[in-house]
C-alpha cells in the first residue's frame, strides 16, 4: 500500500500561522511499521518560544473579553471541520503514532472532535454565585487562568491536543502546546482546522521540542497553568517545576491499573474488557488495566478464551483496515517492553501467550500474557506500557480489593460482575480515579477522567475541566454604611 507524504507545511504554528526556524535540533519522525524516517520537523529555539508566548498573551487578553457564545460556535465548527476530515487526520495519526487506520478512524480524531464539541457547548454556561450577609451580598466570577501550556504524550496525540485546548479556550484562554517530540504531526492540524474554524490568531500555538522545550514552557512566568499527560516521573519534573511559579497543573499520569474478574462474571465481556485494557493501541494507554485478577474458579476458562480470541490478531500494515494490531511506537519502548518480558521470565513468570518481537521491519510485539505471577515481580508493579498482560487469581472479594490497591499509583480500575451490589460496594473501595464496572476504558467527552495518588492531579473532560482552566473572583457589596473603630 502506497504511504501518503506526512511532512508537515512548517514544524510548528504560531499566531495563526506556519513558522520555521532550521535552526532548532532536527527531529525525525519515524513511522513504526517500518522504522523509515517519513518527515522531520525542528524543535523550538528561544525566538520560536518568545513568539508563541507573546503572541497567546496578546490574544488571550482579547479572547477573554468575547462573547462566550462565539466562544462555543469557534469550538463547535472545528468540531465539524475534524469529523469531515476524519480519514486524512487518521492516516496521518497512523503515520504518527503506528496504530491500525481500524482504531485511529473511530478513536483518534473523532474523540477530539467531541471534546471540541461537548465544551463549545459548555462556553456559554460558565457561571458564577451569589450569596447574602444580611444587607450585603457577594458574588463570584469565574475567570480565565490565561495562558496555559499544553504537554502532550505520544499515544493519543490529536485526541490529547483536543481535550486541553477545548476547556482551556472554551473558558477564554489561550494554550501553547508541545506535542511530544514522537509524534509531532497531528497538533499542527489541530491549530491548522481551529484558526480556519475562526479561532482568533495566537490562542492555540504548537512548539515542538522535546524535554527542555517543555521545561521552558513550565517556568516561563507568562504562563499560568500546566496540563500535562505523561509518565509518572515527567510528571514529578513538571509538577515541581511548576510549583516554583504558583502555577496551576493538571497531571494526567501513567498507572498499574487492576481489573478484577469475579466469578460470576460474563466471561466473554470480561476477555473484552481485558484484550481493550491491554492490546488497544498495541497497549500504549495510560489507563490500561494491566493487572488483570481473575477469581481463581474461572482462571483456566479465562485463559482458554484469552487464547482463542488473541488468535484473531492481525500484524499487517495500519494502513490496512483489516490490520487491527499495530506496532510499539518507538524502538525505545519496544526494546523497554522487551526487556520487561525477559525480566518476568527471570523471576519466574510464565509467557502463557505470545511474547515474542517479530523479525520484519518496524517495532513489532505480540500481544503477551504472562502467568505464575505474585504481587512483588516488576512486571506487576511497573508500568510497562505495551501489550503485555498480568494474569493473576484471587480467591475472595476482600483480597481482590486489597491486592488492587496495592499501588502507589491511582488512575484506573475496572471489574467484571453480574452482582451489581458488589460491583458498587467493591468500587467504592478501589482507590482510583476512574472506574468501569462491566466495561473498560470508554472516556466520554462527558465524564471526567484522571487519576489518584501517583497517577495525577485534576481531571480532564467534563463541566469540571472548565474548573480547571478558571479561578474565582469574589466580590462583596456592601450596602449601607461602613463601620470603623474610630
Amino acid at each position: 500500500m502506497t504511504r501518503p507524504d506526512a511532512t508537515p507545511v512548517a514544524s510548528h504554528f504560531i499566531d495563526g500561522a506556519y513558522a520555521e526556524d532550521a535552526s532548532g535540533t532536527p527531529i525525525p519522525v519515524i513511522y513504526p511499521a517500518t522504522g523509515e524516517t517519513v518527515a522531520t520537523v525542528h524543535a523550538a529555539t528561544p525566538e520560536i518560544l518568545e513568539r508563541a508566548l507573546t503572541s497567546a498573551e496578546r490574544a488571550q487578553a482579547e479572547w477573554a473579553l468575547a462573547d462566550p457564545v462565539e466562544r462555543g460556535r469557534v469550538l463547535r465548527r472545528a468540531a465539524d471541520l475534524i469529523r469531515a476530515r476524519n480519514r486524512e487526520l487518521s492516516v496521518l495519526e497512523t503515520l504518527d503514532t503506528g496504530k491500525p487506520l481500524q482504531e485511529t478512524l473511530v478513536a483518534d480524531a473523532t474523540s477530539g472532535a467531541d471534546a471540541l464539541e461537548y465544551f463549545g457547548g459548555l462556553a456559554a454556561d460558565v457561571t458564577g454565585t451569589s450569596m447574602r450577609f444580611g444587607g450585603d451580598w457577594a458574588y463570584t466570577i469565574r475567570r480565565p487562568l490565561g495562558v496555559c501550556a499544553g504537554i502532550g504524550a505520544w499515544n493519543y496525540p490529536t485526541q490529547i491536543a483536543c481535550w486541553k485546548a477545548a476547556p482551556a479556550l472554551a473558558t477564554g484562554n489561550a494554550m501553547v502546546f508541545k506535542p511530544s517530540e514522537t509524534t509531532p504531526l497531528c497538533a499542527l492540524k489541530v491549530a491548522e482546522i481551529l484558526i480556519e474554524a475562526g479561532l482568533p490568531a495566537g490562542l492555540f500555538n504548537v512548539v515542538q521540542g522535546a524535554g527542555e522545550v517543555g521545561a521552558a514552557l513550565t517556568t516561563d512566568p507568562r504562563v499560568a497553568k500546566v496540563s500535562l499527560t505523561g509518565s509518572v516521573p515527567t510528571g514529578r519534573k513538571v509538577a515541581a517545576a511548576a510549583a516554583g511559579g504558583i502555577k496551576h497543573v493538571t497531571m494526567e499520569l501513567g498507572g498499574k491499573s487492576p481489573i478484577l474478574v469475579f466469578e460470576d462474571a460474563d466471561l466473554e465481556d470480561a476477555v473484552s474488557g481485558a484484550i481493550n485494557g491491554n492490546f488497544y493501541s498495541s497497549g500504549q494507554v495510560c489507563s490500561n488495566g494491566t493487572r488483570v485478577f481473575v477469581h481463581e474458579s474461572l482462571h483456566d476458562a479465562f485463559l482458554d478464551r484469552l487464547r482463542a480470541r488473541l488468535g484473531g490478531v492481525v500484524m499487517g500494515d495500519p494502513l490496512d483496515e483489516a490490520t487491527n494490531f499495530g506496532p510499539i511506537t518507538t524502538a525505545a519502548q519496544a526494546n523497554l517492553v522487551m526487556r520487561h518480558i525477559a525480566t518476568a521470565e527471570a523471576e519466574g513468570a510464565t509467557v502463557a501467550i505470545g511474547g515474542a518481537r517479530l523479525d520484519r521491519a518496524g517495532y513489532w510485539i505480540e500481544p503477551t500474557v504472562l502467568t505464575g505471577l505474585s504481587d512483588d515481580m516488576t512486571c506487576v508493579r511497573e508500568e510497562i506500557f505495551g501489550p503485555v498482560m498480568s494474569v493473576l487469581t484471587f480467591a475472595d472479594e476482600d483480597e481482590a480489593v486489597e491486592r488492587a490497591n496495592a499501588t502507589e499509583f491511582g488512575l484506573s480500575a475496572g471489574l467484571f460482575t453480574s452482582d451489581l451490589a458488589r460491583a458498587h460496594r467493591v468500587v467504592a473501595q478501589l482507590r482510583a480515579g476512574t472506574c468501569w464496572i462491566n466495561q473498560y476504558n470508554l472516556t466520554p467527552a462527558g465524564m471526567p477522567f484522571g487519576g489518584s495518588r501517583a497517577s495525577g492531579i485534576g481531571r480532564e473532560n467534563a463541566r469540571m475541566a472548565m474548573d480547571h482552566f478558571t479561578e474565582v473572583q469574589t466580590v462583596y457589596v456592601g450596602m449601607g454604611p461602613v463601620e470603623s473603630a474610630f
